[in-house]
């Protein structure tokens, strides 16, 4: 059904079958960020794909090259939501019935969109809290119904169908050099297509990937040599969030990758927010990851042809107050307290009016008053306009004479109360 690897001529032919099937998404130069980094920046929008992402490109080549016997036998795969809509809508435009397994905690508006793409040609399974629980529960369901498992990046057929990304990038640059592509990294399909089509056609492009802080298991793979498997991770970027990378997958970006990065979740909020109130581009967090990189690779960018992948834009709006927070909490503008409180009168206003400066805004203030006791703690949220205004809060507490605890240091207990 596939070559063993994936290959220039297989992306090329997926191209041919996605050809009426997908958008030919934009690449746009984008002058925010190329200000930022002195260089030419252009975003692969992928989120203004069909299905808002470039997943459908793999679950499509995947199942449109299946046999009449198997897909009579119909279709399953296991999804945190992007590669479960390529999937949804392959199954409705190839008329496949198909049982997509998506872990519990999917955002819903991913839960829906698969709903409304796969109309009555898919079922959708809730299981587990992560990627793998969800794929976990689908491999047992395909083995006992004898079902065709799509997997969302590790497969040649789905790695040479992400690849057809990387065509339509050379193809609109022209004659323009591309020095870095930068490419988010969950499983590994989209990076693994990329490299195997550069590598032939543009081998001089440095391929850097990204993956979320929360969630190294690429980086964590090339370090120990083998596909390794993560005991735990952050979901919050969902579809970049993968304990484990692909086989196939992991030999490509070993061999193939000029560098990896390790973006820290709040780095990706801050740069969703750059993007919709400077461009109105609505990213979910994976969608940011490559974008985000950008500031932590400035220093070799100046005066060079760089392209990130904005790999999706499937944004739950139920998400964005926490988008904001951990935007806050990692640009240094909010922190949390535990206060103790002398209890009696006026010890809250003498720390508003003496400790708290014009640039420090309280939103966040939990207080029991209990009377056996000479003080009492209080949960307390502080949001700042500068970074430098920290150290300034913390000298007049130290003042004050106040008895705090900085949660942010303590990161089981900020966990726990925030």
């Amino acid at each position: 059904m596939a070559n063993a690897n994936p290959t220039v001529q297989g992306i090329l032919k997926a191209a041919t079958v996605l050809e009426n099937v997908i958008e030919r998404t934009p690449l746009k130069y984008n002058q925010f960020l190329s200000e930022e980094c002195k260089a030419n920046v252009y975003l692969k929008r992928e989120d203004l794909q069909v299905v808002r992402s470039y997943k459908i490109r793999g679950a499509y080549t995947f199942m449109a090259q299946l046999s009449s016997k198997q897909k009579k036998q119909g279709v399953v795969c296991s999804s945190a939501g992007n590669h479960a809509q390529g999937f949804a809508l392959s199954c409705s435009l190839l008329k496949i019935k198909g049982t997509v397994f998506m872990p519990v905690t999917t955002p819903k508006q991913k839960v829906n969109s698969v709903a409304r793409l796969g109309k009555q040609y898919v079922d959708i399974v809730l299981h587990g809290d992560t990627y793998d629980d969800a794929k976990s529960a689908a491999l047992k369901y395909v083995q006992k119904e004898n079902k065709i498992f799509v997997p969302p990046f590790d497969h040649p057929l789905i790695i040479e169908g992400q690849g057809t990304v990387a065509v339509e990038i050379l193809e609109q640059m022209g004659k323009e050099k591309i020095d870095y592509l930068f490419a988010p990294i969950g499983g590994g399909g989209l990076a693994a297509g990329l490299i195997t089509y550069f590598k032939e056609v543009s081998p001089h492009t440095k391929i850097i990937g990204v993956e979320p802080k929360g969630a190294p298991a690429m980086q964590e793979s090339i370090a120990k040599n083998k596909v390794i498997t993560l005991d735990k991770i952050d979901n919050f970027v969902d579809g970049a969030a993968v304990k484990q990378v692909g086989f196939h997958t992991f030999p490509i970006c070993r061999d193939g990758l000029t560098d990896m990065l390790l973006i820290p979740e709040g780095a990706v909020c801050t740069r969703i927010l750059q993007l919709y109130n400077q461009d109105a581009i609505v990213a979910e967090p994976a969608g940011a990851l490559s974008i985000a990189a950008l500031g932590f690779y400035k220093e070799y960018l100046k005066g060079k042809n760089v392209v990130c992948i904005l790999s999706g834009g499937n944004n739950d709006i139920e998400r964005m107050p926490d988008i904001k927070e951990r935007s806050l909490i990692f640009e240094g503008l909010k922190h949390y307290f535990i206060i103790k409180f002398p209890q009696r009168s006026g010890a809250l206003r003498q720390f508003v009016n003496k400790v708290l400066s014009e640039n420090d805004d309280i939103t966040l203030f939990e207080y029991t008053k209990k009377n056996s006791k000479e003080s009492g703690p209080a949960l307390v949220g502080i949001e700042q306009k500068n970074r430098e205004d920290y150290e300034a809060l913390l000298a007049r507490m130290k003042k004050y004479k106040v008895d705090f605890i900085p949660l942010q240091e303590n990161p089981m207990l900020f966990n726990f109360l925030i």
